[in-house]
């Protein structure tokens, strides 16, 4: 089958089966064309308690799809590629962060969306990328736990000094592998285009940015800026859908390496045999982990997340 017709059979199909799909921004071109919401992680979650389908198709990573489950428990939940998961959801466990909640009791712990709903269970509040700056300096305490990404941490230390941050050394291996010296090589390869990065990468990296924010952030960014030519510092399919988006500017990846190849691991022949029930895994979460896991994510929402 073409793109074209495997596209036409998926539309059909979710149509029939009651079925929605959500991808993520990182997902390809051809997957974000059938899909009824692309975003960032939580945006998809809190889309998905929106609709009125009783399936979600999730087009993206595990924690992701765990995600979905907290905010809708009532709807079958398939993540379309089981082996999709997150290097850094994944770096940190239940257990060693209550080990480090019992060694500074005082702190607020406060955990990247980017987490599984497991750890979720142990911290205080959730953030997104979006989100952080916002609702760390709403926190009563001064003193957090920031987790699992030191990067963001770092940033969100840098907008909010009043705070006392600590730090774990975790974070999204692909983000915080972009250098110095492939930032300053895309700015002089690209002199007149505006540097746009994400907060995972490195301290030294976002300091060089015109424009520090979430994937939807430097996404806004870019289709409402005058400026005609664009350096994206984060995964490079963004880069990508602002080409298509917007054909009269021009975007330029930072690095070749930004790929998330457990991004790529969802193809849109998965889409279509998850819909036939021939692919993709349900989630499922036991009643203690949707609760507590959910009080995490409902003390964002109070905060403003």
């Amino acid at each position: 089958m073409t793109i074209a017709e495997l596209q036409a059979e998926i539309l059909r199909l979710k149509r029939e089966t009651d079925a929605c799909i959500l991808a993520h921004s990182y997902q390809a071109r051809e997957i974000i064309e059938v899909a009824d919401v692309a975003g960032d992680s939580f945006a998809l979650s809190k889309a998905a308690a929106q609709r009125a389908e009783a399936h979600v198709l999730l087009c993206g990573v595990r924690f992701m799809a765990e995600g979905v489950k907290l905010l809708s428990p009532e709807k079958r939940v398939t993540l379309v590629n089981p082996q999709a998961g997150c290097p850094m959801a994944e770096q940190m466990d239940k257990a060693a962060i209550e080990a480090v909640r019992q060694r500074f009791p005082e702190y607020t712990v406060v955990a990247y969306i980017n987490t599984t709903a497991e750890l979720k269970t142990v911290c205080d509040v959730c953030v997104t990328s979006s989100s952080a700056v916002e609702i760390v300096k709403k926190l009563p305490g001064n003193k957090i736990l920031f987790i699992p990404d030191c990067n963001l941490g770092a940033w969100v230390q840098r907008m909010v000094p009043e705070k006392e941050i600590k730090l774990l050394q975790g974070g999204c291996p692909i983000h915080a592998a972009v250098t110095v010296a492939e930032t300053k090589a895309a700015r002089a390869a690209h002199p007149e285009a505006l540097l746009l990065v994400h907060p995972e990468c490195q301290p030294a990296v976002t300091a060089l940015a015109d424009y520090v924010g979430s994937t939807a952030g430097i996404m806004r960014y870019a289709k409402a800026s005058p400026a005609r030519e664009f350096i994206i510092g984060t995964e490079g399919s963004i880069a990508e859908h602002l080409q298509y988006d917007c054909p009269e500017k021009r975007f330029y990846p930072l690095t070749k390496h930004l790929v998330c190849q457990n991004m790529k691991l969802t193809t849109l022949p998965e889409v279509l045999l998850a819909l036939q029930g021939q692919a993709g895994e349900e989630i499922r979460l036991d009643e203690e982990t949707l609760r507590a896991a959910r009080r995490c994510l409902n003390r964002m929402v109070e905060l403003g997340g």
